[in-house]
């Protein structure tokens, strides 16, 4: 059975690159994305199982990349990641889309469970 596929989507590279070891030290397939404009680009042309989105990210926000690929009815799972804990922030996650929702500071382990936990869901 071939991995599945992740995409990261964050522009803060410590973070990124965090996610990107743990996630494929647990034997996922993950790509990489600096930007939300980017991001979209990758999450609309690529096959991905999962998509961990950060929220804060300079240009587009994973908000508005979260809410152009439900227009465009993809249903990829998408986890959110951010530093913004307040409960209105929250809820607007969930209500463009989002399958799960994490903020910073995470701990990678808990991060990884949660992403196999959607996974396992979809």
């Amino acid at each position: 059975m071939p991995a599945k596929r992740i995409l990261v989507v964050d522009d803060e590279a410590d973070i990124r690159d965090l996610i990107a070891l743990k996630l494929g030290s647990a034997g996922f397939d993950v790509s990489v994305a600096m930007d939300g404009n980017s991001g979209l680009r990758e999450a609309l042309a690529g096959n991905f199982d999962g998509i961990v989105l950060d929220v804060m990210m300079p240009g587009m926000s994973g908000i508005d990349v979260l809410h152009a690929l439900r227009q465009a009815e993809i249903s990829t799972p998408v986890l959110l990641l951010t530093a913004k804990a307040q409960e209105r922030d929250i809820e607007a996650g969930f209500a463009v889309g989002a399958d799960d929702y994490v903020t910073k500071p995470f701990s990678p382990r808990a991060l990884l469970a949660r992403v196999n936990a959607l996974l396992m869901r979809n």
